[in-house]
């Protein structure tokens, strides 16, 4: 069957395997040693939410099926669970009983298996770090069919591998990570509207003890208003500050209804009907400041109300371009790039600013101190071209790219901006892995 990632950019032919329970994995990657192809094309899957091609190999073992619930301690809230279970299903789960993902991306479908893989950041990394911070241990099958146990302390280089490092290390079977408790399902929201880009990252430092903080950029505003900014401020609200009409106030999210049924006319996302949804967008908000309860959901995943959404972009997909620079070039490596953009009329219309607090010791795991912009672009003859022009300017200002969202970076761009990529590599071989595990993405890295 032909497949993608998120972006539906690149296709390609794949076998996919589906496990029901860990032996079932064992006597997969068993078949798979022993077959005359090896193991250089298998590669774990989740919801295949990831946007490029780690995600894909000629042969997936997709964990669709190893998605049950181990164990829960209601006193501590650390929950057990295999890999395949997905980020809705604990928050339709545990959200009623009081307790929250500790971090989030910006969907809810994507499963703890891939979560731990691209080592997920959200909305409060400048608090709360990247998912991994949380794990208290993960058990991971390598290329033997031995399953070990990683945390911390315990086979610690191969964990520090294997967060962040997008299934090359083995199939992780489960994990037990720490909760959050909260008294309800909504979040205390506080959005500014700003002129420009430097006010944008004012608002980041003065704020910068707020739990959750996200800005929506105009991505093609120019002159003084280029970054003109919504930033959006969040804290989990108490019970007793409920507003009327809230109930109990643990709700879960509702199923997204709306879907987009087919592929968008290439025509349709131009910089003209870009420039248009950004200034309503923009405008949307009147009052230099508002504020708001709204339930998790639409604070955290807009998007996941609208199903099918990638077909917005066409039949040839779209590539979602995500950097990182540290925080002592923001401002001037933003700027330069934000300029290039608005220049080239390729708005996007999803274009999500964060901060980031301190990296951590993870090989491959994307965040460092500084700023995060993630934006959509249509696939077109030229886009490449472009991209490449983003990557010298994010390399210039000691910046990199993420790779869950990858689908075209170049080798030399990966290794000049992830120093520990040898370090990673030497765990790799220690276990076997780079003779078993691959994807498009670690054969186009040179990985």
């Amino acid at each position: 069957m032909k497949l993608s990632g998120w972006g539906r950019y690149p296709q390609i032919e794949i076998t996919p395997l589906k496990p029901a329970h860990t032996p079932a994995v064992q006597s997969m990657i068993a078949a798979q040693a022993n077959s005359s192809l090896g193991l250089s094309g298998l590669v774990a899957r989740g919801l295949g939410r990831s946007y490029g091609d780690s995600a894909l190999a000629n042969t997936l073992i997709t964990t669709q099926y190893l998605d049950h619930f181990l164990a829960f301690d209601e006193e501590t809230g650390i929950l057990h669970c295999a890999s395949g279970v997905s980020f809705a299903e604990i928050l339709k789960v545990f959200v009623p009983k009081g307790w929250f993902l500790p971090v989030t991306p910006g969907t809810q479908f994507v499963t703890v298996g891939g979560a731990i893989a691209s080592d997920v950041h959200g909305k409060n990394h400048h608090l709360d770090g990247s998912f991994s911070a949380h794990l208290i241990n993960l058990k991971l099958m390598v290329a033997s069919g031995e399953i070990l146990e990683c945390s911390a302390t315990q086979h610690r280089e191969l964990f520090l591998a294997t967060c962040g490092g997008m299934g090359l290390t083995g199939i992780i079977l489960e994990a037990s990570f720490q909760m959050l408790a909260i008294e309800s399902a909504y979040i205390q929201e506080t959005t500014w509207k700003t002129h420009n880009l430097a006010e944008t990252l004012v608002l980041f430092d003065e704020f910068q003890k707020t739990t959750y903080s996200v800005a929506w950029i105009d991505c093609l505003s120019t002159g003084k208003q280029l970054g003109r900014s919504l930033l959006m401020l969040g804290e989990h609200a108490k019970k007793e500050d409920l507003a009327e009409g809230l109930g109990e106030g643990l709700q879960t999210a509702k199923t997204g209804k709306l879907s987009i049924p087919i592929d968008m006319p290439n025509a349709v996302l131009n910089s003209h009907s870009v420039k248009a949804f950004n200034s309503l967008y923009y405008n949307k908000i009147r009052q230099k400041q508002t504020q708001r309860q709204v339930h998790y959901a639409p604070f955290f995943y807009p998007l996941d109300s609208l199903q099918n959404w990638n077909r917005l972009y066409g039949k040839n997909g779209f590539i979602q371009y995500q950097f990182v620079l540290p925080k002592s070039s923001g401002l001037e490596g933003l700027t330069k790039i934000l300029s290039k953009i608005a220049e080239s009329k390729r708005g996007s219309f999803l274009a999500v600013l964060k901060a980031f607090g301190k990296g951590n010791d993870n090989y491959l795991s994307f965040p460092v101190e500084g700023y995060t912009l993630a934006l959509d672009f249509k696939i077109d003859s030229t886009l490449f071209a472009f991209l490449n022009e983003l990557d010298s300017i994010v390399l210039d200002y000691s910046g990199r790219l993420y790779l869950t969202k990858d689908a075209r970076m170049s080798e030399a761009t990966f290794k000049q901006s992830y120093p520990l990529w040898e370090q990673f590599q030497k765990v790799r071989a220690q276990y076997g892995a780079e003779k078993r595990f691959n994807s498009l993405q670690s054969q186009r890295l040179g990985l």
